[in-house]
């Protein structure tokens, strides 16, 4: 049987006298008022689902390496301005990586080696550029960046086969690689709020895509294939 510690919205600022049993596969922080964790937490080599969203984190231990059962991990909502590379070593990392609003600047490389990994959140921080190399990320299915400062997406986007859903609203983007067009799986993309004034042809490839969003691009040239797109039974937003 899971063993579950449900500690959400309990006003916490400390978890001083709080016993965390070594069996722990499953913790709930959200919604505290956490300004650190203790060292212990990172001694749960069991922990598969750990919730630090809504907090006022600063960092996180490199400690956090060690949790290499962990398939889903929040930490939303904080204070982070860098992430440990050590995120990078969590193999068991399967399911979710939500890392959205907090301080980064950057994105971390070492995300990229999470090639299991399904879901990936890092939206409404102060990411201005992405790594070269994303082939690393194989298995994501869905990729949140809206609300950042991007000002252009790498080549190697379109090495992500098996992505669903690209959400990039929000950003400073003015093109994109043509490259973005090998998502094959791709079924929604999202480019609200950019500076855009072009888009790549390569994007007719993109069979399986049910919603392409445009608008608020005021500078966006459409280009004539977007009325084949809705004839084919795309929904295109502009």
């Amino acid at each position: 049987m899971t063993t579950r510690l449900e500690l959400g919205g309990q006003g916490l600022t400390s978890l001083s006298g709080t016993s965390l049993p070594a069996t722990l596969e499953y913790l709930d922080l959200y919604d505290n008022r956490l300004t650190s964790v203790p060292d212990e937490l990172w001694s749960l080599s069991g922990l598969r689902v750990l919730n630090l969203a809504t907090n006022r984190l600063t960092s996180v231990s490199p400690a956090i390496g060690a949790l290499r059962n962990l398939h889903t991990l929040d930490l939303g909502h904080n204070e982070l301005s860098v992430l440990p590379d050590e995120l990078g070593e969590l193999s068991g990392l399967t399911e979710y990586l939500y890392v959205s609003d907090n301080r980064l600047t950057e994105f971390p490389a070492a995300l990229c080696s999470l090639g299991r990994l399904k879901y990936l959140g890092c939206t409404d921080n102060r990411i201005s550029t992405l790594p070269e190399d994303l082939s690393g990320l194989a298995s994501l299915r869905e990729f949140r960046l809206y609300g950042n400062g991007l000002t252009g997406v790498p080549e190697s986007m379109g090495t992500l086969s098996a992505l669903r859903e690209l959400h990039l609203r929000k950003n400073l983007l003015t093109s994109l690689p043509s490259s973005i067009g090998d998502l094959s799986e791709l079924r929604q993309l999202d480019l609200r709020e950019n500076k855009l004034t072009s888009l790549p042809e390569s994007i007719t490839r993109l069979s399986k895509l049910d919603k392409l969003d445009l608008r608020w691009n005021k500078e966006l040239r459409e280009p004539s294939w977007l009325a084949d797109f809705e004839a084919r039974g795309c929904m295109v937003l502009r």
